[in-house]
């Protein structure tokens, strides 16, 4: 791991399966590259510990289960998987492959970062201040910007270390696809309510990611002074 840092964790109760076990190592590797890039790209950057679970969890942000889906939790500064859901990646969303899982991945550490900026806080103390509308697009450039952040790491982790093989690219937009608001709800209900956005749509999830990846450029993170989504 890079800097010393806390790193990676596992649930007392998480007994991998062998799948399992190869999914929480390469999940590891994926962390502490992402250590790598974001101590030269930020002065005393924290690094996040990474918690591998299964079934369900407890965190600072309260309890979880694996329908939650990865997330990281501002409290305690942890990211939170249950490994079957890259497993799902692949079988119910069509989004498999080891980019795709480094991009959940990046995705998360993003988050990590905007609460280092303050920037989580400051979205969060929105709630019940403005309307629920206005809420909801603040949530949506805060998922934006953690695509842009992985895009980022992604371009950068490259340049160093050349990681990404041909077809890489495609399973992470592939992924940021799948896991749009707009998809994702017409999977679920047939229909899509854009004010109800939280995570944005699949095309902006792409966007944002390729944008991170093309420039490189810490400096185009802010989704929050402009109406460009």
């Amino acid at each position: 791991m890079g800097g010393g840092g806390q790193g990676f964790a596992t649930e007392s109760n998480y007994t991998p399966t062998a799948e399992e076990d190869e999914l929480a190592a390469f999940s590891a590797t994926m962390l502490a590259d992402t250590e790598t890039v974001w101590n030269e790209l930020l002065e005393n950057y924290r690094e996040p510990t990474l918690v591998l679970y299964t079934g369900s969890v407890a965190s600072a942000c309260g309890s979880a289960s694996s329908a939650t889906g990865p997330f990281y939790c501002p409290a305690d500064e942890k990211l939170y998987i249950d490994l079957s859901f890259f497993q799902d990646m692949e079988a119910k969303l069509r989004a498999g492959g080891d980019f795709a899982y480094a991009y959940v991945i990046a995705h998360e550490v993003g988050h990590h970062i905007q609460k280092i900026m303050g920037l989580t806080d400051k979205v969060h103390s929105m709630r019940g201040k403005v309307s629920e509308k206005e809420y909801n697009l603040n949530s949506v450039r805060l998922e934006l910007q953690a695509d842009f952040l992985a895009g980022v790491w992604a371009h950068h982790s490259q340049r160093k270390v050349g990681m990404m093989e041909a077809g890489d690219l495609e399973e992470a937009l592939n992924a940021a696809n799948a896991i749009g608001d707009d998809r994702l709800q017409k999977q679920s209900s047939g229909r899509v309510v854009p004010d109800s956005f939280t995570h944005g749509t699949s095309a902006q999830r792409m966007k944002w990611f390729k944008k991170g990846f093309d420039t490189g450029d810490l400096s185009q993170r802010d989704r929050f002074s402009t109406r460009d989504l």
